[in-house]
């Protein structure tokens, strides 16, 4: 029987192995202590059932030679073959020269024996504390972030960085074809004395699957992008709305590359939060993902409380810019694996004027200034991060909405909304002078509409949206939303809303 303290001993692989072929199931979810003394008790249990067994089959007289199994234990856990041994004296003097030379042979053997496992447990050993301080192996989780020295870290308090991240080797990148943004869960070992990450041993799996699968996938760039097709209803309760009034100026389809023009103060968060709770009640298999750049620290709170559903990522305003920079970054190599896994995938961004400010401030100098101080090259890394946004032919998508900001006396927020004014096949614009009325939502629906609308409605549809706007477009820009916001509130869904309409021209 295997001994609890020698189970103590031995390291987690080993219990593994140990368990496994004892038919243990699940025994990788059990710490080593636990571990141990479920491998003790099976233990325990199957040699008592081998006894009774041997007991019962057995014969109950006195035979002419009884032997009794001495059982030896060897270091690995296992245990030698029982060696017999006669204890009635028959027969004794006819094999007791015999019975010593056995005795003696199986001695040596043991003794042989015993010495090379000696020295096979001092080699794995000394191979463990060169691993880790021979520390038993923790399971962890984490996403992927790749240097560009070709190593790197398991981002596991987040998507920043932290002191529990964890190191992965080159070889390791390499042997699975890892990218940054998976999903990575495996075992770690401790770091050692002058290391100050812990570091990666054995990859379990990648994205949910064997590390393997990860070889043959899909690389992002190379997948086909087409016009939105399949529509994201932020319609669901009657009296939102906001979301009520976007589905009819400026429709949202899966892969929509949409921004939200907005002065301060005019409610630009409220609305994304309102098409944040939409997109997570109408569809909960849709990933969804908010990233606050350069945010306050209570508005990070907020949205993490209003919107449950969603996976906040943020960095805040006390933070550096190289900080907002690796968060936004390392959100979109996320979402890219996803897209290639066939997801849809939706991301919130607040906002793309605050993110482009990082940028210029972290970028190095190109020596190409633009108006009110923008480095041109500073512009790029933001625009890659928006123009990801894509339908993708035969599967997954990626949404991505991001807030602007316009009038706030600064000459450098005027020239990033320029650069990304044509970029996006979707626009929502706000207004000050709504807000300052207290008309919420204060949407401009002259300025709102999506590029190519008439692929996510139906004919019928569509042609009833575009005489909304023809009747709105006889008053301005106050009338008009006060008007539509009046009648939605007559009405519980916007078909209905539309059929009236209808009734009413009819």
């Amino acid at each position: 029987m295997t001994e609890r303290s020698t189970l103590e001993r031995k390291r987690l692989s080993d219990l593994h192995q140990i368990a496994s072929q004892l038919g243990i199931k699940q025994y990788r979810k059990y710490r080593k202590p636990e571990l141990a003394e479920m491998i003790y008790k099976v233990a325990t249990e199957q040699a008592a059932s081998q006894q009774n067994d041997s007991t019962t089959n057995g014969d109950a007289t006195t035979t002419a030679t009884q032997e009794v199994p001495v059982t030896t234990e060897e270091p690995n856990g296992a245990t030698e073959t029982p060696v017999a041994a006669p204890v009635d004296g028959f027969g004794e003097a006819d094999s007791n020269l015999a019975t010593t030379e056995q005795v003696e042979h199986q001695r040596q053997d043991r003794s042989r024996t015993d010495r090379k496992n000696g020295r096979q447990n001092r080699r794995q050993e000394q191979r463990g504390d060169r691993d880790g301080k021979g520390g038993e192996e923790n399971v962890q989780s984490g996403i992927l972030d790749v240097l560009p020295d070709g190593f790197g870290f398991l981002r596991t308090g987040g998507y920043s960085q932290s002191k529990g991240d964890v190191y992965v080797s080159t070889s390791q990148i390499k042997r699975f074809s890892l990218r940054r943004g998976d999903q990575i869960v495996g075992q770690i070992r401790p770091a050692r004395e002058g290391e100050k990450y812990p570091a990666m041993v054995r990859i379990e799996t990648v994205n949910g699957q064997e590390p393997q699968k990860g070889r043959w996938r899909p690389n992002f760039d190379d997948l086909t992008p087409l016009y939105p097709m399949e529509r994201l209803r932020l319609e669901w309760k009657p009296n939102d709305i906001a979301p009520r009034v976007i589905d009819l100026v400026a429709p949202i389809g899966k892969g929509q590359r949409g921004m939200v023009v907005s002065p301060p103060k005019a409610g630009k968060t409220t609305i994304l939060k309102q098409i944040a709770q939409s997109i997570a009640a109408n569809y909960p298999e849709t990933k969804l993902f908010v990233v606050l750049a350069d945010e306050r620290p209570e508005e990070v709170t907020d949205w993490q409380r209003s919107v449950e559903e969603a996976e906040v990522v943020a960095s805040t305003f006390d933070q550096p810019a190289d900080n907002h920079i690796a968060v936004a970054e390392l959100v979109l190599e996320r979402v890219k694996r996803l897209v290639e896994e066939g997801e849809d995938v939706v991301v919130l961004l607040d906002g793309i004027t605050r993110l482009s400010r990082a940028y210029n401030l972290a970028a190095p100098a190109s020596g190409r200034i633009l108006s009110g101080g923008v480095d041109s090259a500073a512009l790029y890394p933001p625009k890659k991060f928006f123009g990801a946004a894509r339908n993708i032919e035969n599967g997954g998508s990626l949404t991505i909405l991001a807030t602007a900001l316009v009038e706030t006396g600064s000459r450098m927020d005027e020239v990033i909304f320029e650069e990304f004014k044509g970029t996006g096949n979707m626009e929502l614009r706000l207004d000050r002078k709504l807000a300052n009325r207290r008309i919420y939502p204060a949407i401009n629906i002259e300025d709102s509409s999506t590029r190519k609308e008439e692929l996510l409605m139906e004919p019928a549809e569509a042609q009833r949206v575009w005489q909304v706007r023809s009747i709105l477009n006889a008053l301005d820009s106050a009338q008009k939303i006060e008007l539509l916001i009046q009648k939605l509130k007559e009405t519980r869904t916007n078909p209905e809303f539309l059929r009236e309409l209808q009734r009413v021209r009819g």
